[in-house]
């Protein structure tokens, strides 16, 4: 009996070392993974680690590096796994150290200065500036946020504003909001990675205080792009040419919200951003275009490598529409992968590898590692990885036998639905919806950005020197005008677009897990990813929302009833509010929503029931002042300061700075648990303000009755 148990742990530990051996063909796509799982640990820890824990888990990773030489060969990639890991969050602290600027912590009204560094277009429609040089009244530059974001209401004209210039206005700013919701998207950490310290906006005019006096590349390449822009605009009138502009320049900020709504509804707003499907068809476009054209000359073809030339060439201009578009991080990651695509090709390659999309998933995690946890890398990688297994796949069958349109017709329908397929659950996770007729807008307007638009830009632009750059506008304008008409079109179909409910927090890591896991693992244990995939779908039916939000300004409450959610009022804070409605998966009207039952209103007091709690939501200092105690509630929720001493308990707009927006719930005991947004993203450098509570508020039936008999 002994033997035959030795006979099963020697063969359970043979398999397993072989299956391990069996993944040495692939383990650079385990790179990736591997920083990824290190980067996302970072970024959910309740609390910063301090410099003695980073040195030990550098110390550790270099350790297990050095080990893994001494190791079973079949053990090492897993050691170096290990130590990539922590390599991967020592990186992601590393950068949040490093792009650490001063960050507003009180809300300021007054004189603002700056140079303009960026236009673009905020969700109201207003044009919105980033300014840097910050300069503020009464404010040390130590303390002086390096940049912030305002958002310009009234009638003033966009175009007006020059980049590079010097701006003097009034306005009101405030520190990066956080989660509208506890565990929502965090906006602070967001900006951290940006360097914007303060957002606000103002109604006064702007006023030139110098003019542009900047000779760097940056501030040149900006005013070029900036008049580009105009140029394109004045090429193309209407939205045709607000299109145009962003997909040649970056610059949206000519797209009217209505435009970019359609897109979305669509599932066409990936034509919009400068990402890997304009970055593949420019260069792709120019690599063709030169390839084909030096191969015209036989001399040339002859004794030169064309294909090598046409990829340094498709390379430059890559690199050029970079620099032209801005450089944010969807363009930045996009030539990223291009480039290494483009360099494979030079070092006589397979372009189109996982090798090579893991490779480039490596630079920008070590590059930028916060844009793990962004839609534009998780969407984007992907799309390319199910492209390039998909059609790897394809090569073990032969389709020579098709006529050639037949073929291209069908990869292009491949392409759309493999690439929808791939991004929809990235997709529903992030924005909440899926577009239901994606795939049909898809093959009316993708096959048409590749074969018309892009060509028609790069004529344009060759063309401008000789002054007809019209001729490519012309035929530019065609294929947007139809572009924005299937927009519109599929948009207004009934049942266009669905709503999905926010997923819990390790939902979307569970699927990728499971996703990558069945792509890259080598053996039938891959089959266990798809194990991992339904757990995360069977997680994500099961989530549930908050009975009760409260947001952070003290203004806005929303239950959860029969209906759906129901707010207590009809306009303000129409944000928050919208966002609530989007994570409930029930996207509606906010004076809709208002309309629903579940509250008593008082004139400016609302009453709620949450279980046998009573919440009541004061606004306004005279609400709060004439109300008598606690009115019967438990719980007092006020947009003022409260100076009273009440038997309940009370979220006034200075707790709720503190804490953040209030999640509420009823536990099995009947207990009241409250969990503030502040305790969900803890305690890390972009948080705005100190964290009240690290964990969650229980609110006791004990706590009730004896608040109750103590008044």
């Amino acid at each position: 009996m002994g033997d035959t148990k030795l006979r099963g742990k020697e063969q359970v530990r043979t398999a397993f070392l072989d299956a391990l051996l069996a993944q040495r063909g692939g383990l650079i796509g385990w790179v990736p993974v591997c920083l990824g799982i290190g980067i996302d640990t970072y970024f959910s820890l309740s609390q910063e680690p301090n410099q003695v824990i980073m040195a030990s888990v550098w110390l550790l990773a270099i350790t297990l590096l050095l080990i893994s030489r001494w190791v079973h060969p079949a053990l090492a990639p897993v050691v170096v796994g290990c130590s990539l890991i922590l390599a991967g969050a020592g990186i992601a602290q590393w950068r949040t150290a490093h792009v650490a600027e001063p960050v507003l912590s009180f809300r300021y009204y007054g004189p603002i200065e700056g140079r303009v560094v960026n236009i673009d277009r905020s969700a109201s429609d207003a044009p919105r500036l980033t300014l840097d040089n910050v300069v503020l009244a009464r404010m040390s530059p130590a303390r002086t946020p390096e940049r912030v974001r305002v958002s310009v209401h009234g009638d003033q004209v966009l175009q007006n504003y020059q980049p590079g210039e010097t701006l003097i206005l009034t306005g009101h700013l405030s520190p990066p909001a956080g989660p509208a919701e506890p565990g929502g998207f965090d906006f602070q950490r967001h900006a951290w990675f940006l360097g914007l310290g303060a957002v606000g906006y103002t109604r006064t005019p702007v006023l030139r205080l110098a003019a542009p006096s900047d000779p760097t590349l940056a501030m040149r390449v900006f005013a070029i792009r900036m008049k580009l822009s105009s140029f394109v605009q004045a090429a193309i009138p209407g939205e045709a040419g607000a299109f145009a502009a962003a997909i040649m320049t970056g610059d949206r900020s000519a797209m009217r919200q209505e435009t970019l709504a359609n897109l979305r509804a669509a599932n066409l707003a990936h034509l919009l951003a400068i990402s890997g499907l304009h970055m593949g068809l420019l260069t792709g476009f120019i690599f063709a275009l030169v390839r084909y054209g030096l191969a015209l000359s036989p001399t040339i073809s002859l004794r030169y490598q064309t294909k090598k030339i046409a990829a340094v060439c498709a390379l430059v201009v890559g690199a050029f529409y970079l620099a032209l578009s801005g450089g944010n991080v969807a363009t930045e990651r996009a030539f990223i992968m291009v480039a290494v695509m483009l360099v494979a090709v030079l070092l006589d390659r397979r372009a189109l590898t996982l090798r090579a999309v893991a490779m480039a998933a490596i630079i920008v995690l070590l590059w930028q590692p916060e844009a793990l946890t962004g839609p534009g890398f998780q969407m984007s990688f992907a799309a390319t990885t199910a492209l390039v297994v998909v059609f790897g796949a394809l090569r073990r069958f032969d389709m020579s036998r098709w006529p050639k349109w037949l073929r291209a017709v069908f990869s292009v329908v491949l392409s759309s639905f493999v690439a929808g397929l791939a991004t929809a659950p990235f997709a529903a996770a992030h924005f909440n919806q899926v577009a239901h007729f994606g795939l049909i807008a898809n093959l009316l307007s993708v096959p048409l950005m590749g074969v018309l638009v892009m060509p028609a830009a790069v004529l344009a632009i060759c063309l401008a020197p000789l002054g007809l750059s019209g001729v490519g506008f012309a035929f530019m304008s065609v294929g947007l005008r139809w572009i924005l008409w299937v927009a519109e079109t599929v948009s207004g179909w009934d049942g266009a677009v669905g709503h999905i409910v926010a997923p819990g927090p390790w939902v979307l890591s569970l699927l990728a897990m499971g996703l990558l896991w069945g792509v890259l693992w080598q053996g039938k244990a891959r089959f266990a990813g798809v194990v991992l995939v339904i757990c995360a779908f069977v997680s994500w039916s099961q989530v549930t929302r908050p009975q009760l939000l409260i947001s952070d300004s003290g203004a806005l409450i929303g239950v959860l009833g029969p209906e759906g959610r129901a707010l207590s009022k009809p306009t303000g804070d129409s944000f928050v509010a919208r966002i609530w409605l989007e994570n409930d998966g029930a996207v509606t009207a906010q004076e809709i929503a208002a309309g629903r039952p579940g509250y008593q209103r008082e004139g400016r007091v609302v009453r709620v029931e949450v279980g046998d709690w009573t919440v009541l939501q004061v606004s306004g200092k005279t609400a709060l002042a004439a109300l008598d105690g606690c009115d019967g509630a438990d719980v007092i929720v006020s947009n003022q300061k409260d100076v009273t001493d009440r038997p309940c308990f009370v979220f006034d707009i200075d707790q709720l700075r503190r804490t953040g927006a209030l999640a509420l719930a009823i536990n099995e005991r009947g207990d009241l648990v409250v969990t503030t947004a502040q305790a969900v993203t803890g305690d890390r450098p972009w948080n705005a303000g100190p964290v009240l509570a690290g964990e969650q508020i229980i609110l006791t039936q004990e706590d009730k009755k004896g608040r109750q008999s103590d008044p």
